[in-house]
């Protein structure tokens, strides 16, 4: 494994845990009539590469299910993410 391949590896896991942590806060914070994180915020995290935990947030903490834009749009960043990992991502390998 490349110093590289390290590097991003290293990258996705902390932003998986920042996608994952920012539905789960998100929830709480719904669930307690709080101040809440933006929508645009959860999105801005996922496409920097917390799709992983953003996905796994919704799901896990069932937070933005009922929206449309979120049900449809994380899935897809997700699938992005992943084909241009399979297309670009493997030649760091």
């Amino acid at each position: 494994m490349t110093i590289q391949s390290k590097i991003f590896a290293g990258y996705v896991l902390v932003m998986t845990i920042i996608g994952f942590l920012s539905m789960y806060i998100d929830k709480r914070k719904a669930i307690k009539h709080q101040w809440r994180i933006p929508e645009k915020t959860l999105f801005i995290i996922a496409l920097l590469g917390g799709s992983i935990g953003s996905n796994l947030g919704m799901t896990i903490c069932r937070h933005k299910t009922k929206h449309w834009y979120f049900v449809i749009g994380m899935p897809v960043i997700l699938i992005l993410q992943i084909i241009i990992v399979i297309g670009v991502g493997f030649k760091l390998l």
